[in-house]
């Protein structure tokens, strides 16, 4: 939501999609994004070019006559454009076309860089986590070939729903059809924001029920042999899901009738199997099984599914994940599933989730004047309703925000060397730093060390970092998803969040690769930013220790060692609590940094080695092999 009102009209919009974006926190499951260029927009006739001043705005117009239904041409109409968009361009005809093809393998890289092509996306892995970064166009406009699903929509969607689907139009992603006359110059009609709006406006029981099929297909569907492990797709149980809701085959989507929605759905899918037909809910014409699901490979998926259908709701049991929850009721039909989330999941999980989640922030301006459009807009979504959930990140934005401000203003003020201007900002700094530590969690305190720091306070920082220590030494931190649920409870359960967060919450430090925090990281912060990553993200404990180190050296040498020592042993043995698989490359590199300041260059020349094989996720190497050079 911030991000979006934040973009300006040349700048690139960014939207979560997929299952993640609909709710799900599925183990495995990848994370979906969606990037467009906010100055181009496609439009499905001429008539609605009248809607865009074209002086700042392309225009794209989307030519489907030759296409398979659900795919289409992009005709570039107007000259003004970007290189990569110029770079897809082909003539066909006269005319000239964005090439789906070529936009792709353009585009695959320019979010996650070496990412490889996958369907329209470019794919690869961050930390544990699989990605799919899709580059597209975004319409505001229906498309016209759907415009039969507006006169099926009688009793769901609610009417203001379709209405607002309608009003947002469609993407279009660039992947062509296999059988088209066109394939590596066509684009794929998405209507992914749609189907986000579908999946919100679900019950409880059709989203339970989608989350069933999900699991089904992973767990049991998927396990049946090499060979048609592949022909279905999380997709094609969203729209089992969406037609079974449409239909009204279910007279009573409650929580009761959870497996018989199931049911349902399972027996629509293996008819759209026995048929090779699944219907797109958008566009009924465009086949989903068209060149996957046919023939041989067509025949055996069918027996399979035919087989686990015989078993009944039995088959349910072959699912890991499921089995406990339903055993009981198989047995006993007298007995109900449990649905209500607040039995199933205690105050602590439900908290360790939202932590997980708070804790990824938005990339934000590095110019005052972009920051101060920030909080203007921060000002307008706190007059707006709210979930529980958007006032959390709103606290950790907020807090992100008065904390680059205050090293973007010792930046600006100290190349000023006005006494008074430096004196007036550094007092507004501290206010904001500590105001910061109030909206955020236990690892904010460290900002206010390292401002000190920086500021060459080293006896404050220190003080500051005393007080950090204690408060991650409680038996009752939680920290990257591990907490001991007990003494948690007994220490912050029932408590508002903001209690919770300021006194139990820690997570990784963010330095924006922009801004200076501390000269010593600098060459990383400028590799990382040559490799266009946007921040690194630095365990709170080997911040802690850093900045000990750092601030001792000019008070204390016995006790930066003893700084130093304590950082040794956490980058060598630290386990996973504290210092986790993809950080161990910035981790590494700390203690080695640590380690050439002291003049132990046979010590510092190992831990750079380390950082080096450890996984890039910083894409701090270049840095790495200046120090090592220097050394050598």
């Amino acid at each position: 939501m911030v991000d979006r009102r934040l973009t300006r009209n040349n700048g690139t919009v960014w939207m979560m999609s997929g299952s993640r974006r609909e709710g799900f926190r599925l183990e495995g499951s990848d994370v979906d994004s969606m990037y467009w260029p906010n100055n181009h927009r496609v439009i499905m006739d001429m008539s609605q070019s009248e809607y865009y001043n074209t002086a700042n705005t392309t225009l794209i117009l989307s030519d489907s006559s030759e296409s398979p239904p659900g795919f289409t041409l992009l005709q570039l109409l107007t000259p003004r454009t970007t290189r990569d968009v110029f770079s897809a361009c082909v003539t066909m005809n006269n005319k000239v076309y964005i090439s789906s093809s070529i936009y792709r393998e353009i585009t695959c890289s320019v979010v996650v860089p070496n990412s490889t092509v996958h369907g329209p996306c470019g794919s690869g892995v961050y930390g544990n986590t699989e990605y799919d970064t899709a580059c597209c166009f975004v319409c505001d406009f229906w498309p016209h070939t759907a415009s039969s699903w507006i006169d099926r929509c009688h009793s769901w969607p609610d009417p203001e729903v379709v209405d607002d689907i309608v009003r947002n139009g469609c993407h279009f992603v660039a992947i062509g059809h296999p059988l088209g006359p066109h394939e590596n110059q066509e684009w794929r009609i998405s209507f992914s924001q749609a189907e986000y709006k579908f999946v919100s406006s679900m019950n409880h029981c059709q989203f339970l029920t989608y989350g069933l099929l999900k699991l089904f297909l992973k767990e049991v569907m998927n396990q049946q042999s090499e060979e048609t492990n592949k022909l279905l797709c999380s997709y094609h149980m969203k729209t089992t899901v969406f037609w079974a809701i449409q239909q009204n085959t279910l007279p009573h989507w409650c929580p009761q009738n959870l497996l018989a929605g199931f049911w349902v759905c399972l027996k629509l899918l293996l008819k759209w199997v026995y048929e090779g037909v699944c219907p797109n809910f958008f566009i009924p014409q465009n086949n989903l099984f068209l060149t996957k699901v046919h023939g041989s490979a067509q025949n055996r998926l069918f027996l399979q599914l035919h087989e686990l259908y015989k078993k009944g709701l039995a088959c349910l049991l072959q699912s890991s994940s499921i089995r406990s929850y339903i055993i009981g009721v198989l047995y006993n039909p007298r007995l109900s599933i449990c649905t209500d989330e607040s039995m199933i999941r205690s105050e602590v999980d439900y908290d360790v989730e939202l932590v997980s989640e708070s804790s990824i922030l938005c990339t934000l301006p590095t110019d005052l004047f972009g920051l101060i459009k920030v909080i203007h807009t921060m000002e307008q979504l706190v007059d707006s309703p709210l979930t529980h959930c958007q006032v959390v990140k709103i606290q950790s934005i907020t807090a992100f925000i008065l904390q680059n401000t205050v090293f973007m203003l010792h930046n600006i003020y100290t190349n000023t060397g006005v006494n008074k201007q430096m004196y007036i900002a550094d007092k507004m700094s501290c206010h904001m730093l500590k105001l910061a530590a109030k909206f955020g969690c236990i690892s904010n305190m460290l900002y206010i060390a390292m401002y000190y720091y920086k500021t060459f306070r080293y006896r404050e920082a220190l003080s500051v970092l005393e007080m950090t220590k204690v408060k991650l030494a409680q038996p009752y931190l939680m920290y990257e998803r591990h907490v001991d649920r007990e003494r948690y409870t007994e220490a912050v359960g029932g408590q508002s969040w903001s209690t919770k967060i300021r006194q139990a919450v820690a997570w990784d430090i963010e330095l924006d690769t922009r801004i200076c925090y501390i000269s010593e990281l600098i060459p990383e912060q400028q590799s990382a930013l040559q490799n266009r990553w946007p921040a690194l993200f630095i365990p709170v404990f080997v911040m802690l220790h850093f900045l000990k180190f750092l601030c001792y050296r000019h008070i204390d040498t016995t006790l930066s060692q003893a700084a130093l020592d304590e950082l040794q042993v956490l980058v060598h043995h630290g386990q996973e609590l504290y210092v986790s698989d993809e950080l161990r490359d910035i981790s590494w590199e700390i203690l080695g940094i640590c380690q050439q300041i002291t003049g132990n260059l046979q010590a510092a020349l190992y831990s750079y080695q380390q950082s080096l094989t450890q996984d890039p996720d910083h894409k701090i190497q270049t840095a790495t092999h200046r120090r090592i050079q220097d050394i050598l």
